[in-house]
């Protein structure tokens, strides 16, 4: 697998990123928090999987979704998606994820 690697400095900047990388219409997106990393990887070659983005901070996340206000790079927890105009994002904390594995053996390899 081929990692390439985005580093931000805060979790906010990442939503920013994420949020205008989203189609139009799309305001529900998957973030990871993740041995000690919130990250999101996001395929480069999607008919191979081989090569992938990953979008990622230092730190750890708590929460199952969050709303983002892009204008005031705020954000907060809430219960239900209810505003069209605001980006969300579902906050995965997987008990074992191989790729990211990889990705941040890789990373801390590299630094």
């Amino acid at each position: 697998m081929n990692f390439e690697f985005e580093e931000f400095d805060s979790l906010e900047d990442i939503f920013v990123y994420m949020a205008t990388m989203a189609p139009p219409m799309k305001n529900m997106l998957p973030i990871s928090s993740y041995k000690g990393y919130i990250l999101s990887m996001i395929p480069l070659s999607p008919a191979t999987g081989n090569s992938y983005l990953v979008i990622y901070t230092k730190g750890k996340i708590e929460g199952k979704m969050l709303e983002f206000d892009m204008n005031l790079k705020k954000y907060r927890q809430v219960d239900a998606a209810e505003r069209a105009d605001k980006s969300y994002f579902v906050v995965l904390t997987p008990k074992r994820n191989t790729i990211a594995d990889a990705a941040i053996k890789e990373l801390e390899k590299s630094t």
